[in-house]
């Protein structure tokens, strides 16, 4: 069971409290003129329009930044461990102490329970705030509420019983009144990494025409060719007019790559820079490094927002409802399955093969299947299958023959690596980005059938194989991504603006959310084979489920045990983390 605790970093921390060495930095007076600047200076009692304040109503606070919700006091503060301050890097001492890696989580009443996300004043003392100029913004004028207010927060889990605790919280995305950078002092840079997907220039026009238009930043770099680019200098200067018709084009503007995360050289780059707001697109391994990121940025002291922006095209990452980029490949994918299915239905006994995305999560070939309809046979990674024997693939696709003389096969990339002999050697080793290299499913398993029904069942077939892969990575997203994308970009820039920081952005239930990134890392987000959705698929394609009535059982065991399964097939970790509060 994956652990909800965020992983070890591998920073150090030291607390002054605990080291003799700092002692003199510290004194009364210190203390008491620490204590008395930090009265009603909590972000959370920042007024909103409604004049309601803070977040008093709740009763506990379970992290290590040093807060304390119930009582509305700083515990660091009041116990006299203040930042101390040094312009050499790596002389900055640091407040925190070693549970600064917990995550911070607020319960209140009725099992409510808040994954909130780190925010500068954790680390950093007496840091000015300043009125969000988007209440000067023309284009805001129109809003009724211009600010998100200071307690909203969004459910993980929306399907309830009348007794059901109302569980895990997200901290709701969006403008706040008072922001925690100037805009003339922001330097913000842009990263990607990782491979292509749809909408990665869309999120990168808008998180600069965001910090332009909105915010009044006229400081944004580009870096170049992923993480590697921070200390390869390969920078470029971003602005509304160099972005403007970029989400018109596939891939990125500014490069990616794979690997190439160092961590003390980025930082290094990110302090002589003057960079203070990061903005790192990826998937989970890029959010992990974001994360480490975050971590060795924390350890220094440094005033800088880490913000990530969840990316991938297998829609595997967890907690958010879906990643940019997965509407347009589903989209793109049906042209493969429709040719596949021309191809087959113009001959006899044809079987048209499309290989899809997909190397742990089968998202796209599920939800491509279901809306094409014209799928016989769908083979994910989450569903084991086997060729020969009675219930085998074999015996499918020959009863689909006569019938209906023609079947088309949709197969994710990381489907059936078991069945590889070859792939044993192979599944050790891994790119750059940590992937598991895969051997080529597609390829093998239409020699496969072609050999069994030419060697063992005499039965001529026609086999067409289609691989679009590289087609759909590469083309811009489609209107509904683009959209998203907007709402990504934009909501991360008020979150790094407002003064949070270690967090990605992400739709939970249909609206904006501020997520943890150890929450985004944690685990792979996949189909679940025993949920209502695989399903609906079955009963589309009418296709075998290849599993025995033990392992249906087996499957449901498990799945009640370590999940709480939700209608969309993700995952609620109520239940485990409510565990380890109350421990």
């Amino acid at each position: 069971m994956d652990s909800v605790l965020a992983p070890s970093s591998t920073s150090s921390f030291s607390s002054p409290l605990n080291n003799n060495n700092n002692h003199h930095h510290h004194n009364k007076n210190f203390y008491k003129s620490n204590i008395n600047n930090s009265k009603n200076k909590s972000r959370f009692s920042v007024p909103s329009n409604s004049g309601i304040c803070n977040l008093r109503k709740f009763s506990t606070v379970s992290f290590g930044y040093g807060y304390r919700y119930g009582c509305g006091c700083r515990l660091r503060r009041s116990s006299g461990c203040s930042k101390i301050h040094d312009s050499t890097r790596g002389a900055m001492a640091s407040s925190a102490s070693p549970e600064n890696s917990k995550p911070k989580v607020v319960t209140g009443p009725g099992g409510y329970v808040l994954q909130d996300v780190p925010h500068l004043s954790d680390y950093i003392a007496d840091l000015p705030t300043y009125p969000n100029p988007l209440q000067d913004n023309p284009a805001y004028s129109v809003v009724k509420q211009y600010f998100v207010h200071v307690d909203d927060s969004v459910p993980q889990k929306v399907v309830v019983h009348k007794d059901s605790p109302r569980g895990i919280h997200f901290r709701r995305a969006g403008p706040r009144q008072k922001v925690y950078f100037d805009s003339d002092e922001v330097h913000a840079c842009i990263v990607t990494c990782g491979g292509l997907c749809p909408g990665l220039n869309t999120v990168i026009r808008e998180l600069v025409c965001g910090l332009h238009h909105m915010y009044g930043v006229k400081k944004v770099l580009g870096i170049d060719g992923g993480y590697r680019g921070f200390y390869a200098k390969n920078t470029v200067q971003l602005n509304p007019k160099v972005v403007n018709d970029i989400h018109k084009r596939g891939g990125t503007i500014l490069g990616t790559s794979r690997g190439g995360h160092d961590t003390s050289k980025i930082v290094d780059s990110i302090q002589d820079r003057g960079i203070n707001q990061v903005y790192i697109i990826g998937g989970d391994g890029t959010q992990r490094g974001a994360s480490v990121i975050f971590e060795e940025i924390r350890r220094r002291g440094l005033k800088v927002s880490v913000a990530g922006i969840p990316k991938t095209i297998d829609n595997d990452i967890p907690v958010i409802d879906k990643s940019f980029g997965f509407d347009t490949a589903v989209e793109e994918a049906q042209r493969a399955i429709n040719a596949a299915h021309v191809e087959s239905e113009s001959i006899e006994n044809g079987i048209g093969l499309v290989k899809l995305m997909g190397r742990y999560s089968g998202f796209i070939a599920m939800y491509a299947t279901l809306a094409s309809r014209d799928v016989d046979c769908c083979l994910i990674p989450e569903s084991p299958f086997y060729l020969e024997g009675p219930g085998g693939l074999f015996e499918y696709i020959e009863r689909r023959l006569k019938e209906n003389g023609h079947m088309v096969i949709v197969i994710a990339e990381g489907a059936g690596q078991e069945l590889l002999s070859e792939s044993m050697q192979s599944m050790t080793k891994e790119d750059a980005s940590g992937n598991k290299l895969l051997q080529d499913v597609g390829l093998w398993i239409s020699q496969r059938i072609k050999d069994y029904f030419s060697k063992q069942r005499k039965m001529p077939i026609n086999l067409k194989y289609i691989d679009p892969t590289y087609m759909i990575r590469a083309i811009p997203s489609n209107a509904s991504d683009n959209v998203y994308c907007t709402l990504l970009a934009q909501s991360v820039v008020h979150g790094a603006m407002a003064g949070y920081t270690g967090f990605t952005s992400g739709l939970v239930n249909g609206r904006q959310t501020y997520i943890p990134f150890y929450r985004i890392i944690e685990k792979q987000n996949k189909v679940v084979t025993t949920d209502r959705m695989w399903a609906r698929l079955l009963s589309s394609t009418n296709q075998p489920s290849f599993l025995s009535a033990k392992d249906v059982i087996e499957d449901k065991v498990d799945g009640e045990e370590s999940n709480q399964l939700l209608d969309n097939g993700n995952c609620s970790e109520e239940s485990l983390v409510c565990k380890e509060i109350t421990n």
